[in-house]
């Protein structure tokens, strides 16, 4: 069984292979059963969160991770998100590969929302806001400078310190980088606004958001999280990555929806829809355009497959 680094990843899954894999596996399909959510409770009430997620594609591979999802590793210098990966022969049920979990949950978030840019942002996209300073910052920078010719990107974060630590890590990129003093004036100056976040308040407000923006909402991955109010989506063309998931799962589609701001009509397509131009997408350059992603288990699939296919070559 081969066992696949974090540095493996690094070295083998760039993003414009990974989007294009993705996007293939989206429009070809495999089944990926609803993940496992459990809640972990502590003594302290911060109750991380356990995922498993499986997948597969019949007479080829099975895979399935398994995550954990803690909130307050940022105080320890750790990522929220860890995890390990396995990826498994689908006709023998033999072990082929361990992953590094980690690393491919953010690689393979940050181009899912690379797939969703492609089809929904503007093709001139050149500035990005990138909302959140963890771990899947500089993924979600690198991802979306991969499908638009992003030549600047403004990060903005709580702390300005992690904000400036991730364009720091972003020195020698083919865009500028910059920390933004203040979210309210820096959404505005953004063609793309890409959020990865823990918020369970919005932080991104409709009122702020010019025509033609595309909207990319990645952190909040339960019903009690959110990082845009109702007027962002009353105002946006609404996508997902799988409506299952989304409209399940994610504060930001389940909370507007309970609460009669839109309705399931409102939400246009998903990736599967995107993948196999099934669906409308932007129509014109001044429409906003709102894309969420929940995560899917067809994403790991997808980039461990590619990952272990140029491995173990």
């Amino acid at each position: 069984m081969h066992l696949i680094s974090r540095e493996d990843l690094q070295d083998t899954l760039d993003y414009a292979s990974l989007i294009d894999a993705i996007d293939t596996m989206f429009r070809d399909g495999c089944t990926t059963p609803v993940r496992h959510h459990h809640s972990i409770e502590t003594p302290d009430g911060i109750n991380p969160t356990l995922l498993l997620m499986p997948a597969w594609r019949e007479g080829d591979v099975i895979g399935v991770k398994i995550a954990t999802v803690f909130p307050e590793n940022g105080a320890r210098d750790l990522p929220a998100v860890m995890g390990s990966y396995m990826l498994i022969d689908g006709n023998s049920g033999t072990p082929l590969a361990m992953l590094d979990g980690t690393e491919l949950t953010a690689r393979r978030t940050a181009s899912a929302s690379g797939v969703a840019s492609r089809y929904l942002s503007r093709e001139d996209s050149s500035t990005l806001l990138m909302v959140g300073t963890g771990v899947l910052a500089p993924h979600l920078i690198r991802a979306h400078a991969t499908v638009r010719p992003i030549r600047n990107v403004l990060v903005w974060g709580r702390n300005p310190e992690k904000a400036e630590a991730v364009v720091q890590g972003l020195a020698g990129e083919s865009f500028s980088v910059c920390v933004a003093a203040s979210l309210k004036e820096a959404v505005p100056k953004a063609d793309i606004i890409s959020c990865a976040t823990l918020s369970r308040a919005p932080l991104i407000h409709g009122k702020w958001l010019l025509q033609g923006q595309h909207l990319d909402l990645v952190g909040g991955f339960t019903p009690e999280m959110r990082e845009a109010d109702d007027e962002c989506v009353k105002r946006a063309r609404i996508y997902c990555d799988t409506r299952a998931g989304a409209m399940k799962e994610a504060g930001d589609l389940v909370q507007p929806l309970a609460g009669g701001a839109i309705v399931i009509e409102d939400i246009i397509g998903d990736l599967f829809e995107m993948s196999r131009g099934q669906c409308p997408l932007r129509e014109d350059a001044d429409e906003i355009t709102y894309f969420k992603s929940a995560g899917t288990a067809l994403e790991d699939l997808a980039a461990a497959k590619l990952a272990f296919k140029r491995l173990s070559v």
